[in-house]
């Protein structure tokens, strides 16, 4: 393995999607839907992605700097927890800036290690590939992906596998897509391989509400550009200033809902779809939810998906979790057994 291992090029796009198709796919499914809706993974386009990095150091924004100091403080235990000698992937890497704890802990206990960040946005990627190049034992080996569909692993360099999943990215998943998300993970694992989840937890909805309504607008400006993205990669004529960021709090299913509120009654051409969608006044677009787990929701998601549950740690005010589960060892038929 080289000393320096990044590739230059600084994504692999051999594994990318058809990013145009895709795109007009989920808008005319969303858009043309009762209650209108666009997935998650279009808000990161190359502005979407370096406003979320904004997002992260807002103060209202607990989210990041919170699950920071867990790896801070506890890297060490979770490197050692997972077993060596090992490489890891992360799904939904971003700027893999805490995910540079891990690795760094990692390389403290063998001579080199694999890193392969997954993630949707090249922007977040090539932030991944800069904020790595100072860990000079570290392989990277990005890819650009929507997973676990698209997600092809690369061949293994080490005796375990720990993928990573942090950011209580899994939020964003309503429970059954959460659930097959991780059953798609551990398929791809082989027995003894470790994953480990990060989970915002179940809290006052006073805590959760600001962290995606902050006072300066930038998960607003976040929100909105999704139509920007639309209106440039599908021919859309959407006026940014006939819509309003909207949050909601759902207590019934434990989650916060984003939202595109029509400030007017409009209709707005998709060039690239030959179509025209029409809002009333208060007609909102479905953007992302950010489910709040108990940690015993935690645990039994990761259950229910086939790992087994191993370690756990939080902050002092158990706002934030992180979960260690393992894949369990295939169990042996008994010879004979009736």
């Amino acid at each position: 393995m080289d000393d320096v291992g990044i590739d230059r090029a600084g994504v692999d796009v051999a594994a990318a999607p058809d990013t145009f198709a895709a795109v007009a796919t989920a808008v005319r499914a969303g858009l043309t839907a009762p209650q209108k809706t666009l997935p998650p993974w279009l808000l990161y386009d190359g502005t979407g992605s370096a406003l979320f990095e904004e997002i992260t150091a807002l103060p209202e924004y607990y989210l990041t700097r919170t699950e920071r100091a867990i790896l801070a403080s506890s890297s060490d235990e979770i490197v050692s927890a997972a077993g060596l000698p090992l490489e890891i992937v992360e799904l939904g890497a971003g700027s893999a800036t805490k995910t540079s704890l891990l690795l760094e802990a990692l390389l403290a206990r063998q001579p080199t290690a694999l890193y392969t960040p997954v993630d949707v946005s090249p922007t977040a990627l090539r932030l991944a590939v800069a904020e790595l190049r100072r860990l000079r034992r570290l392989h990277v080996r990005p890819i650009l992906a929507r997973y676990p569909d698209d997600l092809v692993l690369p061949e293994r360099t080490a005796e375990r596998r720990l993928v990573v999943f942090l950011g209580s990215n899994i939020g964003n998943y309503d429970p059954s897509e959460a659930r097959a998300l991780l059953e798609g993970v551990r398929r791809r694992l082989e027995p003894g391989d470790a994953f480990l989840l990060g989970a915002d937890l179940a809290k006052s909805p006073r805590l959760l509400r600001p962290a995606y309504d902050d006072a300066a607008g930038v998960t607003a400006r976040f929100n909105l550009n999704v139509l920007a993205r639309l209106n440039r990669e599908l021919g859309a004529a959407f006026n940014l200033d006939r819509f309003r960021h909207l949050v909601k709090w759902n207590a019934a299913a434990s989650r916060v809902e984003l939202y595109l509120e029509s400030t007017v009654a409009q209709t707005v051409p998709i060039r690239a779809l030959n179509a025209k969608i029409t809002f009333a006044r208060g007609e909102r677009i479905h953007t992302e939810s950010s489910y709040k787990l108990t940690r015993t929701a935690q645990r039994r998601l990761l259950v229910d998906a086939g790992f087994q549950p191993e370690a756990r740690w939080y902050d002092a005010r158990k706002w934030f979790g992180l979960t260690l589960a393992r894949v369990p060892a295939r169990r042996r038929s008994r010879v004979g057994a009736s």
